[in-house]
């Protein structure tokens, strides 16, 4: 069997390049694909597979070999839209089945292809989205979903949220939780507190949020509910600027906490475990997750999680978190005292989140994702 994948989410940052290794910047969807790949990769040699890129591969995709290729189709500019739909239209290449792990299928795709829908929150939160994203995600999403054999996604409530919005039957719709980085196998540099002190410029115990600045994250409400707090602490946050994030940057200041709060916009992923081990805590107070992966990378490096108690988020902390309800800034505000102040707790939830991440990698998401691939290819 011929797999044919989109590939572009792995190749193209939306946040730049890291500019130690020169590789992309992957969030979100970017991670998802460039993960799939990897360990469908690692997993399968017996299906061919031909990988469509807007550019070359990067440097940490899989060489090609006899059963994996790549091929480059140009120009990039709405290159799923244009450059894929005319690799298909003039038949150039023949896969027996096409996965596009994003929320968009070429206007001639093949017969059986499918899709892989992190979210709507599009749908949910239109007025945190640029109107030209917002227009392309609502119009260009409806139809692919009508025309895609299958969809993927990451959690049992985007699942639900699919069927309600786009009226598809739930059969139609397989969810493949997502893995997190260590779960691969990934050689982290290890820095002592004291390193990251003096590399980061933090001073006191804190609190962490890793995430993109963006509304929908909640961060705002973070910084006011740590506010409230009498402790002699600080709140890092680590994060590149997504859309939308002015109002994040001044709340420190309307909170009279400047001086406490750090953002960071360029930590390596080598540091990012001193920075969960070392936490007092990790927050994610999000208004709306596909699912939410910075939940699991804390609970991996030993770091109790307080995190919003709506969409996804329970499904990825299951009983090893604290739950708030992410619209209340005084109930925020009495779980981090809580988390803070209970030693007993903090053990309690550390315990519980090692035994989580082990329900979760990517080398599974893989494997889901090729049986569901190869049951559209025999319909």
């Amino acid at each position: 069997m011929l797999i044919g994948i989109n590939g572009y989410e792995a190749v193209v940052p939306r946040f730049g390049y890291d500019q130690r290794t020169g590789l992309p910047r992957r969030v979100g969807s970017g991670e998802y694909c460039y993960q799939l790949l990897r360990n469908l990769h690692k997993i399968d040699k017996k299906n061919k597979y031909l990988i469509y890129l807007p550019q070359s591969p990067t440097v940490d995709l899989p060489k090609e070999s006899s059963n994996w290729h790549y091929k480059i189709i140009r120009p990039r500019k709405l290159w799923t839209l244009f450059g894929l739909s005319l690799e298909f239209l003039l038949r150039r290449s023949k896969p027996d089945v096409f996965l596009s792990p994003t929320h968009y299928l070429p206007i001639f795709a093949p017969s059986r292809s499918a899709i892989s829908i992190l979210d709507v929150s599009y749908i949910r939160f239109p007025e945190l989205f640029k109107p030209n994203d917002l227009n392309q995600l609502t119009k260009w999403t409806g139809y692919s979903v009508k025309k895609a054999k299958g969809v993927f996604t990451i959690s049992q409530a985007s699942k639900d949220d699919i069927i309600k919005e786009y009226g598809i039957p739930g059969y139609r719709i397989a969810v493949t939780y997502p893995g997190i980085k260590k779960a691969e196998g990934i050689r982290y540099k290890e820095l002592s507190m004291e390193e990251l002190r003096e590399k980061y410029g933090i001073k006191k115990d804190y609190i962490l949020f890793v995430g993109t600045l963006q509304p929908r994250k909640n961060v705002s409400r973070l910084i006011e509910a740590f506010s409230k707090l009498n402790q002699d602490i600080e709140l890092v946050i680590i994060g590149k600027k997504g859309w939308l994030y002015e109002e994040i940057l001044v709340a420190p200041k309307k909170y009279k906490v400047e001086n406490k709060v750090k953002f960071l916009d360029s930590v390596p992923d080598e540091d990012l475990p001193c920075f969960y081990k070392n936490a007092l805590c990790f927050v994610l107070p999000s208004l709306y997750e596909g699912f939410g992966l910075p939940v699991l990378e804390a609970m991996e490096y030993g770091c109790p999680v307080i995190t919003s108690n709506i969409s996804s988020l329970p499904e990825a902390g299951g009983d090893a978190a604290l739950y708030v309800d992410p619209q209340s800034t005084d109930d925020l505000k009495k779980s981090l005292e809580l988390v803070i102040n209970d030693k007993k707790l903090r053990e309690k939830l550390i315990k519980k989140g090692y035994e989580q991440v082990k329900k979760f990698s990517w080398e599974k998401t893989a494997r889901e994702t090729l049986k569901v691939i190869t049951k559209i290819a025999n319909e």
